[in-house]
């Protein structure tokens, strides 16, 4: 039977008189999805007949039936789930190789021959619904990485000596001058030259807040424009785009990974070349001694189905599916049994930082009121979060999420006004308010500077230095009439289990993990030592989180790769398993990785690795029992004379009795967190 596969089924600020610009949330930097529907394949449609027509003949079959009713229903069945491993098998053996599905195949048809129709039947069941799943996996991955194209725009605006012209992005070159306004993606890598805006680049480098663009920095294709104009200079071929660089990346790793395969698929080239080898010689041999046709036959027949690897097979999916099962219960989608083997195998754990360790979103972590302001926290926060109220940026909505998690009467705003890289202005209840920046050379040292010695402010484009404190937050200053209030701290969180995540690795594998992200050295710095990570890797493009996990894999380490975004896709392609976090990742993630974690909580993956390493267990346990019973089998039918019925009772019993003992993993106690709690269940 064939394992390859048995997989399940990876804001901008603006003024209140300016046309509406697409809010830089988590929905604009992911890729419009399109997936292939189940029933749209060729393969999962014959499956579907060829499950029906077993379901309908099987209480027939069970009500003793005439055989006329049910027969042309198994008949159905062996046609529409067969016929496509068979060809399959018969181009393998022309090709000079022989596999399982074939052995299969003809075991299936041997049993049919001497009247074990069900058994036959059930085989071929199983056959089409793998080939089935493992054809949805392959167009499921095609979707995403299709998806991820689309963040690119087809056409961009060039800048020429007769004034702007329309072009398709694949005809740009390099040294071409662009016009990118408000709202709109870039079309091509290159620096800018002119004007100033925001750039939301989750999708390149992680990095939670759009970043402030000014005349000399570096600009990426697929990425998302704020409210100002630019003009920017292509400075590399689309074709060779870091965007269009993750795709290569993800499909020359998806291809080049070596797959884990599981015991059965190792020496399933040799199984079956000695069962058909074997099962010819018990066939042939009696007949050049002078026995009988049909008792050669039965013997022969009896001996392919009792050397069958169904037991086998079942020893080792029911546990892997299984575990499965019970990490997807409590919010651990693992999408194949090929996947939960791998998760159990590794050694060495890598993480991304921005959405993975933290929550990937800002919030108000220190509201801070000027001495002889007149303010205390809740009078400032409510004043900010009025002037903010009408901006779409990201840390404005923090702001104002903040306030009305206090309950907080905010008052209206008028006059708004939001210029990129300053921050915003409003008159709030006759006062003139600013929040950021007013102009490039306000000071923000208010007796609570956060001491961080870099000299160096990053400008979120909102009004908000960016002089990251010692908890890496964001520094937002208060105005009132030009008059200095108080200052407000914002930072991206690490998730509540982060430490404990950590320390579960630390546990599982004895080494702590690596931390990689896009993010500045900073704020990696100031999560890890929240987390306890000591290996950290910043300012990293998704090219060079691939490079980090190869470099790892090659010291002879098996990686686990966490991850949420586009730029954590090739990382999750080309580490040994990848998990993504379910709720803001990109439908590249989602789709690439090996598990996904429903819930983000990020506790439960140190869990699904332990629930691996016992399922891995387990497989060993029902590989001993299944070799020893085809042993004895296959030993009493060539030695001595083994009845048809009897030998069809040791193979189903050994089946049954190694899927019994796979199933223990559906116990609520198979699955432990790090901490020995369990996770609630969904």
């Amino acid at each position: 039977m064939s394992l390859h596969a048995f997989l399940y089924g990876a804001g901008v600020s603006s003024t209140l008189d300016s046309p509406p610009v697409p809010t830089l949330d988590a929905s604009a930097r992911t890729a419009p999805r399109r997936r292939t529907r189940f029933l749209a394949l060729p393969e999962a449609r014959w499956a579907l007949l060829a499950t029906a027509t077993f379901l309908s003949a099987l209480p027939l079959h069970f009500a003793d039936a005439p055989g006329w009713t049910y027969g042309p229903l198994y008949a159905i069945a062996y046609l529409a789930g067969g016929w496509e491993p068979a060809l399959e098998g018969l181009r393998a053996l022309r090709g000079k190789t022989l596999d399982v599905d074939l052995l299969m195949i003809v075991a299936a048809l041997g049993a049919a021959a001497i009247g074990q129709v069900l058994d036959g039947a059930l085989l071929i069941v199983i056959f089409a619904t793998s080939g089935a799943l493992e054809a949805l996996a392959t167009a499921r991955t095609a979707d995403s990485v299709r998806g991820l194209l689309d963040l690119a725009p087809a056409t961009a605006t060039r800048v020429t000596a007769d004034g702007e012209e329309s072009v398709p992005v694949s005809r740009l070159s390099v040294g071409d001058e662009l016009l990118i306004r408000p709202g709109e993606r870039i079309g091509a890598d290159g620096r800018v030259l002119d004007g100033t805006s925001e750039a939301d680049q989750a999708t390149i480098t992680g990095e939670p807040l759009p970043v402030l663009k000014t005349p000399g920095d570096e600009v990426f294709a697929g990425t998302l424009n704020g409210t100002g104009a630019l003009r920017v200079r292509v400075e590399r071929d689309p074709a060779d785009s870091v965007i269009a660089r993750i795709v290569t990346l993800v499909e020359e790793a998806s291809r080049t990974k070596a797959p884990t395969q599981l015991f059965i698929e190792k020496i399933e080239q040799r199984y079956a070349v000695g069962v058909v080898a074997a099962t010819l010689t018990v066939f042939a041999v009696p007949l050049a001694l002078g026995g009988d046709l049909t008792g050669a036959l039965l013997r022969a027949m009896t001996f392919m189905i009792v050397a069958s690897p169904c037991a086998v097979v079942l020893a080792t999916m029911p546990p892997l599916l299984s575990a499965v099962a019970t990490a997807g219960r409590h919010g651990v989608l693992v999408k194949s049994a090929l996947a939960m083997e791998r998760l159990g195998e590794i050694d060495t754990a890598a993480l991304d930082k921005t959405g993975t360790l933290t929550e990937g979103a800002p919030e108000v972590t220190a509201v801070r009121p000027a001495t002889g302001s007149g303010l205390d926290e809740g009078a400032l926060l409510a004043l900010a979060a009025a002037a903010e109220h009408p901006s779409e940026h990201p840390l404005a909505r923090a702001v104002v999420a903040a306030a009305r998690a206090r309950d907080l009467r905010l008052a209206p705003a008028r006059d708004f006004a939001a210029k990129p890289g300053h921050g915003v202005t409003a008159t709030v209840d006759g006062r003139f308010v600013t929040v950021g920046r007013p102009d490039s050379g306000l000071d923000t040292d208010t007796g609570t500077d956060t001491g961080t010695g870099t000299g160096t402010d990053t400008d979120t484009g909102t009004g908000a230095d960016m002089d990251t404190d010692v908890e890496g937050g964001t520094v937002v200053r208060v105005e009132r009439d030009g008059a200095l209030v108080g200052t407000l701290v914002l930072a991206d969180r690490p998730r509540a289990d982060a430490a404990e995540t950590a320390a579960g690795f630390t546990a599982l594998t004895g080494t702590s993990p690596v931390l990689l992200t896009g993010d500045n050295p900073r704020a990696a710095a100031q999560v890890a030592t929240a987390t306890g990570i000591t290996d950290v890797r910043a300012c990293l493009l998704p090219e060079d989180k691939v490079t980090a996990v190869r470099e790892l894999q090659r010291a002879g380490r098996k990686v686990l790769f966490v991850g949420d975004g586009v730029n954590d896709a090739p990382a999750l392609a080309a580490a040994h398993a990848g998990v993504a976090m379910g709720r803001a990742g990109s439908d590249l993630a989602l789709e690439t990785a090996d598990a996904v974690v429903v819930r983000d909580e990020l506790a439960a993956i140190p869990a699904v690795v332990r629930l691996s390493r016992a399922a891995r267990r387990l497989v060993v346990q029902n590989l001993l029992v299944a070799g020893t019973f085809i042993t004895v089998l296959v030993l009493w039918d060539l030695l001595g004379h083994l009845p048809l019925p009897l030998g069809v009772a040791g193979h189903e019993g050994s089946t049954v009795l190694v899927g019994l003992n796979g199933l223990r993993l559906l116990r609520e106690s198979a699955w432990r967190r790090p901490d020995g709690g369990r996770p609630r269940a969904l």
